[in-house]
């Protein structure tokens, strides 16, 4: 398969897809279309994983999001998925501070143990992590408490990487991140919304994804509807109207980007 696109972060195992999953993932495979489908329990990682194994354009990242903190995190079990050599990446993982009646600094707490599982999880199988950051409204918390987490991990475990998924952080923490070894991706939100303008034409085009993050937050064409992967060709076209540059030249480096941090 000639991969002309890669959605770095999609959620086809969700049962917004239960009737058409079949249908869509096939127009991914004639669109040229690669899909990373990404787990935020344990259930929907083993999900993520089967339709990874039955498609040859498909890749799963297991992992289990911060707004599931109050839940166990089952290490044997992600051990064990993590060996699947469909698995490329671990997460969606990290900090969710948005919802402030239920983030007090308990709940805080434990989303941070639970990020720590998820680095020691992706230093020992030597996989990226998919970072999943959301500040308090107005701030920019929870990128500040990630990067300083990340930090220090890097000194025990320099070669860890990742992407900042649905990257919503403004030029400062894009550079920290990048500074780290991350990427940062953007999804269809960018059709619509002007906020993440600037962050895009500044910071380097290598460090950059193009994800939908479906069936959430489609693109303008068709704003309010479920969202798909086939999306993700929207985002390459708008991130290159952005930046200016070549939309042939944009869509392949997302593709080489994508392919080099989850080694596809």
């Amino acid at each position: 398969m000639n991969v002309k696109y890669v959605d770095a972060h999609c959620h086809l195992q969700f049962e917004q897809y239960a009737q058409d999953d079949a249908e869509i993932i096939e127009r991914m495979k004639e669109e040229n279309v690669a899909g990373i489908v990404v787990g935020v329990d344990l259930e929907s990682s083993k999900k993520a994983i089967a339709l990874a194994e039955n498609n040859e354009h498909l890749f799963a990242s297991i992992g289990l999001h911060p707004n599931h903190a109050s839940e166990l995190f089952d290490a044997e079990a992600f051990h064990q998925l993590a060996q699947n050599p469909k698995v490329v990446a671990i997460g969606e993982c990290g900090l969710d501070f948005f919802r402030p009646v239920e983030v007090n600094d308990a709940v805080k707490e434990k989303q941070k143990e639970l990020f720590k599982k998820h680095i020691e999880l992706a230093a020992k199988f030597n996989k990226p992590l998919i970072i999943h950051a959301r500040p308090s409204k107005g701030t920019m918390d929870a990128y500040h408490e990630l990067i300083e987490m990340l930090k220090i991990a890097k000194v025990t475990h320099p070669n860890l990487c990742g992407d900042m998924h649905f990257f919503v952080g403004g030029i400062k923490e894009a550079k920290e991140c990048i500074a780290l070894g991350f990427t940062l991706s953007f999804t269809a939100v960018i059709t619509f919304a002007r906020d993440y303008d600037e962050v895009i034409k500044t910071v380097p085009l290598e460090s950059i994804l193009s994800e939908t993050d479906a069936p959430y937050v489609a693109p303008q064409s068709r704003r309010g509807e479920r969202n798909d992967p086939l999306a993700v060709r929207e985002v390459a076209t708008k991130i290159a109207e952005i930046r200016n540059e070549d939309q042939k030249l944009v869509r392949q480096t997302l593709v080489e980007n994508a392919t080099r941090l989850f080694a596809l």
